[in-house]
């Protein structure tokens, strides 16, 4: 008799509900344990009701405490806060105790920090150079010591930019949010959600426990770029471009300081995907499509 899923995500985002959506509706038995920062309660999810406890910072909902020692796969998809992964802080006890078959946790391609515009696979050195990425590089390396002292199967998955129907580059140009920078040879990889989704999905019976993966397309290239592809597809006037020197937000200016390929061979061979969305064009045709 098959073993039924019992999944408990440590936060319930865009991918977390992409993988559900798409394990619902590839008809498998499960049950579904969410975090949230609010409060907790009783919620639904494409037509699935679950629980959904508090867990903020380091406060949390004791009562969560028996349905992750119950479960059996782990979503792990908050960042780190005040650069501590608060997953790891707050139940690494439960971690070493339980006998979980599944445990994904969702880094970030910033732990390669600046590459000047160079490939990268996942035996590249590791030099963050943000905030955001030396906490990622720090939540790794406690989730794969985990791996190692307790036999913890973790897979870490480095997720490049995220894109998906209801956050892109089309919507933020139809709105007049975007802004397209002008920087000489800065590359940068991106991934859709659907895309993500497979790969998780895939995981699930593939468990590589103790590897590490980038999770990208296979097309790198200019944000500027795709923001054209986009202007020309959806027939909008593309804003102004933006000299780099002249960022005034932090979080756009550290993303224009690193530029790199993100390499997914490994990805493509461990799980014997191709992808969906194999370059942005193709996304954002899909994209528009699912808007009209």
């Amino acid at each position: 008799m098959k073993k039924k899923y019992k999944f408990f995500c440590f936060g319930f985002g865009q991918v977390a509900k992409y993988l559900i959506k798409k394990i619902s509706d590839s008809n498998i038995s499960f049950d579904l344990i969410t975090t949230n920062t609010t409060k907790t309660c009783v919620k639904d999810f494409n037509g699935k009701k679950h629980k959904s406890y508090y867990l903020k910072n380091n406060k949390f909902d004791n009562r969560l405490l028996n349905d992750l020692n119950t479960s059996n796969k782990i979503l792990i998809s908050i960042p780190p806060k005040n650069e501590k992964d608060i997953v790891l802080k707050n139940f690494g006890k439960n971690f070493k105790k339980n006998k979980f078959d599944w445990v994904a946790y969702l880094s970030a391609t910033n732990v390669y920090g600046d590459q000047k515009g160079q490939w990268v696979d996942e035996n590249a050195k590791l030099k963050p150079t943000s905030k955001r990425g030396i906490a990622r590089l720090n939540a790794e390396t406690g989730w794969l010591k985990y791996y190692k002292d307790f036999k913890i199967p973790i897979q870490i998955f480095r997720l490049s930019g995220i894109y998906s129907n209801e956050s892109n580059i089309i919507n933020r140009l139809k709105m007049g949010t975007l802004k397209v920078v002008k920087k000489k040879n800065h590359f940068f990889s991106r991934i859709h959600v659907e895309d993500i989704a497979e790969i998780l999905a895939l995981s699930l019976e593939k468990n590589y426990a103790g590897q590490v993966f980038n999770i990208s397309d296979d097309y790198p290239c200019s944000n500027q770029e795709i923001a054209k592809y986009a202007s020309l597809l959806t027939k909008t006037e593309l804003p102004k471009e933006i000299e780099f020197k002249n960022i005034k937000e932090n979080m756009l200016k550290n993303f224009y300081k690193e530029s790199k390929k993100v390499d997914n061979k490994k990805m493509k061979k461990f799980f014997n995907y191709n992808l969906k969305y194999a370059t942005y064009k193709e996304g954002l045709k899909s994209i528009k499509y699912q808007n009209i």
